[in-house]
């Protein structure tokens, strides 16, 4: 029987700029056997430059460094996967979980919780599963599950934002022609894809349907 051959230890990135904070979670990862750290940074740059170059299997990111921390994680999870990013932050709310979970982000941890949950957040990053710090967890979930049961508004174009502004101030078919300097058919034709992607059944329920583009 051949022997089994050990699997690879986990790669790891930490970017955060207090180098206490990178000095600490680089000692504890690199005291286990199952891990490996790969790059430190201290900017939403770095964290970048860090994926591109060693494509990590999980990045922690500190939420306040220096940078476009959310641009960031939305670069690293589209560009490099299969980096997987876990957010550690020492003041957050519901609301920046939301955000940068949003932006593609698996994982959030707030600084000065246990190692168990550091290491508890990449294993399940690594199953492909969100964690999220036990303080915020039950609500944040909830706020994610009402987010994916309710759709998404319909993106509308400026041309029909216009239009849609000339129906709020009662103007006929001709009268948005003539004012936005096309021919009436175009605006028909744009009025038939307002009623289908507003749900309406007529002029004054796109309006309803309509009103917060024209707020």
């Amino acid at each position: 029987m051949q022997p089994q051959v050990a699997e690879r230890p986990v790669s790891l990135a930490f970017v955060d700029d207090h180098p206490a904070v990178l000095a600490g979670m680089t000692s504890i990862f690199s005291a286990e056997d199952d891990f490996m750290v790969v790059g430190q940074g201290a900017s939403a740059e770095d964290a970048i430059a860090l994926a591109a170059m060693h494509r990590p299997d999980v990045m922690f990111l500190d939420l306040s460094m220096p940078g476009d921390v959310v641009g960031a994680i939305r670069v690293i999870t589209n560009t490099f996967r299969p980096t997987k990013v876990v957010i550690l932050t020492a003041y957050s709310s519901v609301q920046s979980a939301i955000k940068v979970l949003d932006a593609g982000a698996m994982g959030f941890v707030l600084k000065g919780n246990s190692f168990d949950d550091l290491f508890e957040a990449v294993q399940s990053v690594l199953r492909d599963e969100v964690y999220v710090t036990r303080k915020y967890f039950a609500e944040v979930m909830a706020l994610l599950r009402n987010k994916s049961e309710t759709p998404e508004s319909p993106r509308l174009n400026v041309r029909e934002i216009q239009i849609i502004k000339h129906l709020a101030n009662a103007r006929t078919n001709r009268e948005i022609a003539q004012a936005l300097s096309v021919n009436e058919q175009t605006v028909k034709n744009y009025m038939s894809g307002l009623m289908t992607k507003l749900k309406a059944r007529n002029r004054v329920e796109v309006v309803i349907a309509a009103e917060k583009y024209i707020n």
